[in-house]
Order: C-alpha cells, then sequence, then structure tokens
C-alpha cells in the first residue's frame, strides 16, 4: 500500500513537471490517455523589438478634430476602436534602409561569387563569407559585371555597383482573396504572388520635386553621405516601402528560426486609422500629437520640422528633414508624427471610404496593377512634411500620393502585430 501510494506521487510529480515545465514540448507529452495539450512551450518569442514602442487597444474619434467645412465629406469624425500594435519610434532612416539595401546586394554579389549553394531552387547565400566582399577590389568587380556600371555609364572610369540593378524578390500571400468563400477549394498558389522590385531610393526626387531651385547637394548626399545616417529615408515609393516590409519580416524569421524560437507575424505599413490613432498619442479630440490648438510651446518654439508662416524654412531648426528623432515624442512615445516627412499608409485613398469602413480596425486595400487605372493607386498620405504647411501637420488630415511615385518629403514606418505580454519584458 505504501509502495502503492509512493508510485502515485511520483507519477503525478512526474506530469506536473511535464505540463508546468516551460521548455516542455509536443514530444515531451506522456502517453497516458489523458488530454495533456501540445504545448509550444519551449520556443521562446522575440521578446520586445528593437526600436519599437507599443500603442495600446482603444477607441477614438477619426477624423477632424475640430469643424472642417473642406473635408465634410472625406473625412468625416467617427469612432473606431484599434487593436494594440508595435510601431517604430523613428521614421526608417536612411541607416535602416541602407542595412536593406546592403543586404540585397550582398545576396546578389555572393550568387555571382558562388558565396552559397542552391537550395530547393534558390540560392542560399553564405552569410559568413557575403560580409567580406570587397567592392573595390578590381578582381572582384569584375566577377560581379552583372551588378556593376556599364563602360558608357561611369564618370572618370570609376566601375560601381549599378543602383538600378539592386533588385528584391518579392514574395506575398493574399489573405483576403484565400478568406473568400468562393474561393474555398482552389490551390495554394493562387494567392501567391512574386515579383521583382527595385529597392535603391529615388534620390533625383530633390531635383524633380522643386522647379528651378538649387537643390543637388541633397541629391548627391543625402542617401550616400553619413552626416544624414539618422535622418528619415526618401525617396521610396509605396511598393519600395512593401519590399522593405517582407525583408524586414524575412530577415527576423529567418534569425529567429535559427534560434529555434517562434515566427512572429509579419512587418506592414500601418493602415490610415492605425497612423492617426497612433498619432494622436491617446488625446482623442486634439489636433496635433503634442495637444494643441497651437504650432507653438509657450515660449514660441515651434514643435515640428514645417513650412510655418509664408516659408521660413530654416525657423523651426531644419531647412530640409531633421534627425528621425527630433522634437519631443507624443505621449506613446513616437517622434515626429507631425512633420519632418509624410508617411505612406497600406490604405487606398476613396473619398467616401469613412461612409462604410467598419468601427473596428477600419481599412480599405487594394493591390494596385500597374495596368490598373491612377485612381486605384492612390494611397493615403499622413502627417505632412518639412515642405507643407501647418494643416497638412493635423492628426486628422488626409492626402495622398500614388503607389508609383517618389517623392522627397515621403518616408514610412513600419508597425507589427505581437502579443501585448512584450511590453512588460
Amino acid at each position: 500500500m505504501r509502495s502503492q501510494l509512493i508510485l502515485t506521487a511520483l507519477t503525478a510529480l512526474a506530469l506536473s513537471a511535464v505540463s508546468c515545465n516551460k521548455k516542455g514540448s509536443a514530444k515531451g507529452v506522456p502517453d497516458n490517455g489523458q488530454l495533456m495539450g501540445a504545448s509550444y512551450g519551449n520556443i521562446q518569442s522575440m521578446g520586445k523589438p528593437y526600436g519599437m514602442v507599443y500603442v495600446p487597444p482603444g477607441t477614438f474619434h477619426m477624423g477632424p478634430s475640430d469643424e472642417d467645412i473642406n473635408y465634410n465629406f472625406t473625412a468625416r469624425n467617427k469612432q473606431v476602436s484599434i487593436n494594440g500594435f508595435w510601431m517604430d519610434a523613428t521614421e526608417i532612416t536612411n541607416n535602416e534602409y541602407r542595412q536593406f539595401v546592403w543586404w540585397v546586394r550582398d545576396s546578389l554579389a555572393s550568387k555571382e561569387l558562388g558565396y552559397g549553394k542552391e537550395v530547393d531552387g534558390s540560392f542560399a547565400v553564405d552569410w559568413k563569407k557575403a560580409p567580406t566582399i570587397k567592392y573595390n577590389d578590381k578582381a572582384v568587380l569584375e566577377k560581379i559585371s552583372k551588378l556593376t556600371l556599364t563602360p558608357d555609364n561611369r564618370l572618370y572610369g570609376r566601375n560601381e555597383i549599378d543602383p538600378e540593378k539592386i533588385v528584391f524578390r518579392v514574395e506575398t500571400f493574399d489573405y483576403k482573396e484565400a478568406a473568400k468563400r468562393e474561393n474555398k477549394g482552389k490551390p495554394r498558389n493562387t494567392y501567391i504572388s512574386k515579383y521583382d522590385e527595385k529597392i535603391y531610393p529615388d534620390t533625383l526626387v530633390w531635383m524633380r520635386d522643386f522647379s528651378y531651385s538649387y537643390n543637388e547637394p541633397m541629391a548627391k548626399r543625402y542617401f550616400a553621405h553619413p552626416s544624414f545616417n539618422n535622418y528619415p529615408v526618401v525617396g521610396i515609393s509605396w511598393k519600395q516601402a512593401v519590399a522593405f516590409c517582407k525583408w524586414r519580416t524575412n530577415y527576423m524569421n529567418s534569425w529567429l528560426e535559427r534560434k529555434k524560437r517562434a515566427v512572429e507575424s509579419d512587418f506592414r505599413l500601418p493602415t490610415e486609422a492605425e497612423w492617426e490613432y497612433a498619432a494622436r498619442g491617446g488625446r482623442t479630440q486634439s489636433p496635433y500629437p503634442w495637444g494643441g490648438p497651437y504650432l507653438r510651446n509657450q515660449k514660441g518654439c515651434l514643435l515640428a520640422n514645417f513650412k510655418p508662416g509664408r516659408g521660413n524654412y530654416a525657423e523651426d531648426g531644419g531647412f530640409y528633414t531633421v534627425r528621425a528623432d527630433a522634437y519631443w515624442p507624443n505621449d506613446y512615445g513616437l517622434y515626429n508624427m507631425s512633420g519632418n516627412v509624410a508617411e505612406w499608409t497600406t490604405s487606398l485613398y476613396y473619398e467616401g471610404g469613412y461612409n462604410f469602413q467598419h468601427d473596428m480596425n477600419p481599412d480599405i486595400r487594394w493591390d494596385a496593377k500597374d495596368t490598373d487605372p491612377p485612381r486605384m493607386k492612390r494611397k493615403v498620405v499622413r502627417g505632412g512634411s518639412w515642405k507643407d504647411v501647418g494643416y497638412f501637420l493635423q492628426t486628422g488630415t488626409r492626402s495622398y500620393e500614388y503607389q508609383d511615385t517618389t517623392k522627397s518629403y515621403l518616408g514610412f514606418r513600419c508597425v507589427i502585430d505581437l502579443p501585448a505580454m512584450m511590453k512588460r519584458r
């Protein structure tokens, strides 16, 4: 009897250890005829994402914070609820986007040099050798001639990487189409899209955006000079911003898989509603991220980087853009949600969209193809920029740009959906 009690106690202790042990897994579930569950407890989550802040769930009034006759039909005030998410504290900087460009460049060069091997129809780069590539070595440049400028495109004979040849392979799965009832039963590849995207920033936007204006120094230096490392990247189309999000997701999840951790959800552009909710920082009826109603503080100092007055560009401390972490953040810890550079969202711009959007995580999306009419390529742009007047800095002001265009005053930041528990880490 005593031995039976001891055996029962030891069995209960063993089961308790398996069920409560954070390192338990499906393989560790005892075969005892009981429903024990197959836990992912042995796989850690990624933790708090670097450079991002948590935007808690909540409800706010989306649209102008005061009566606005001009936008009475395109931005009606509407109460909506938003789920929590993580957002980049600053706009994506030149430094951060350059990491993307160099990763793609090194991947393409590694393939030409044979630094890796073919795996299941794709080339797996040897990332121990890739960082050692010497792009100023003539012998190396000859081996990767497919990626360099042709002789007739060189200045003073300098053999350099051709920005037009830095191309990233984007692969997406259309969950929206896959979820439609009429599409049930169709093969998975029906919803998979693969295409190549040129990712180098359009540095000529500094020339193109301002006629009869001397901006050559910005075109030459803004993305290439270390003085602008921590300034927001510009000259990025909506499609390039999406490509960056896809790369960032793949880059993160590849690392998580190597570390045997749980793969997380995708980085993406924020919806229009998410962007406005985050920009308000919990101040639901205030016109600006810092509250308002003024663009200056009590000392008369400007609170954002924009075009004050009739065009005193330098009065706010920056002639063009400023550092991505300039000025005070809003109550969520987000910098420059108004001014500096306007920001892409994932949402389609439709004038009457507020009238029929759901009040829970509202969004209107349309993956426009190159053959679609221009009207379907309009994406919502928010926040105003260094060249805009104060009106565009209001959290409720809507604007748009075409998804295949680039501007010297337009950048972006990413969001990601992660468990709220990571906020406590």
